[in-house]
């Protein structure tokens, strides 16, 4: 069998911003005008659309793989990095569905721009978009789920936590998670926008049943980090994600070593090599399967001695299964994240519904990654 044809769609759907705000893809008030606006807590674009890149990749038996790049900003981006390079560099080739096979692609279309210094960013989401159609083709040509590729005996349900909270104030927020808790979720994670005090009071009162982790987007002051999270150890957070700039190895250093709350990395890198300056510093690693592939993201994990827990932010269902098939074979993975507007709007596009059901993801059994498109995505798509 030969790759035929390689086919790359970007996704820009229109979404309720006062509902999203608290969660994936939309966790701070947005302001200024356009698709892309400025965060009000720190200088980071966001969109006011659900934007994703999608990979198609069809071989010449008429076997179809979908794969998809993290895309919330400009996905045409991703798209033309497809269309451009990567579809000259793996037309015509030969596949036959073995991982050995999926390592030797990834390191042709990583060598197409390495030495142009093209080694992250757009680049490598762009790839791992492929890597998943990749996977998910292997999956079908086996007759078997991607995670039973991965290993032997894979999970067939992960547990869940809840990204993010809608309300008006500290009390909506925190009922708004006790909802969840009564369906069966244990853990929270809090986004940090520019009220700590605020964030606190959430987690004081959310039920005793379930404990909380804070997403600090990158933003906590350096001078006051370490009292910061300080008030996180006491409260016993299950992790502090993205406390400082993804740059700052030596500020995240010493922030871990003086606090007990878990450090948690990952959103911001794509690459074993991106991952290796954190991996004395991070607690737990958070790949992104649409940045890190299914290839990448298992070498990270295959790498870390300590906990995975697969980043999911805005998706469709090519990514957030990823992420279920990822986690159901890593041995250091038992738990995935779950945005439940993310989640229902991916599944709009599926003949058979991607299900969380009392605190726990179902992984998909069909082959490859086991979805399935209906209509309405086919009406999106032509």
């Amino acid at each position: 069998m030969k790759i035929q044809s390689i086919r790359a769609i970007p996704i820009r759907l229109p979404r309720d911003l006062s509902g999203a705000r608290g969660t994936a893809g939309s966790p701070t008030h947005l302001v200024g005008e356009g698709n892309y606006r400025w965060s009000s807590a720190y200088p980071v674009l966001y969109s006011v659309n659900f934007e994703t890149a999608l990979i198609r990749v069809e071989l010449s038996n008429g076997l179809v793989g979908w794969g998809e790049a993290q895309a919330p900003l400009a996905p045409e981006v991703a798209c033309t990095i497809v269309e451009h390079l990567l579809r000259p560099a793996l037309l015509d080739e030969e596949f036959d569905g073995s991982p050995a096979r999926i390592s030797e692609l990834w390191e042709r279309m990583y060598a197409t721009m390495r030495v142009r210094g093209q080694s992250g960013g757009f680049m490598i989401d762009a790839m791992s978009g492929v890597d998943i159609a990749l996977w998910d083709l292997a999956g079908q040509i086996a007759q078997k789920p991607v995670c039973a590729l991965l290993c032997a005996n894979p999970k067939t349900s992960v547990p869940a936590y809840l990204s993010g909270t809608s309300g008006a104030d500290p009390k909506e927020r925190a009922e708004f998670a006790s909802r969840y808790a009564d369906q069966g979720f244990e853990l929270v994670k809090l986004y940090y926008e520019s009220e700590w005090q605020e964030l606190l009071a959430i987690a004081d009162l959310l039920p005793e049943r379930m404990r909380f982790a804070v997403d600090a987007l990158w933003h906590l002051p350096k001078n006051e980090s370490i009292d910061m999270a300080r008030a996180l150890d006491s409260r016993n957070a299950r992790w502090l994600e993205c406390p400082l700039y993804p740059e700052e190895i030596e500020a995240h250093a010493t922030l871990a070593a003086a606090i007990t709350t878990p450090i948690a990395l990952g959103e911001s890198y794509r690459t074993l090599n991106e991952f290796k300056p954190f991996l004395p510093i991070a607690k737990i690693l958070q790949p992104d399967l649409g940045r890190s592939g299914i290839s990448e993201s298992v070498k990270i994990a295959a790498t870390f001695p300590g906990e995975v827990i697969p980043h999911l932010s805005i998706a469709m269902g090519p990514q957030i299964a990823a992420a279920l098939h990822f986690a159901a074979a890593s041995s250091n993975c038992g738990l995935c994240e779950f945005n439940p507007n993310v989640l229902s709007t991916a599944n709009r596009f599926l003949a058979e519904p991607l299900i969380c059901h009392e605190g726990r993801y179902e992984v998909p059994a069909g082959p490859g990654l086991g979805i399935v498109w209906n209509e309405t995505f086919r009406n999106l798509t032509h």
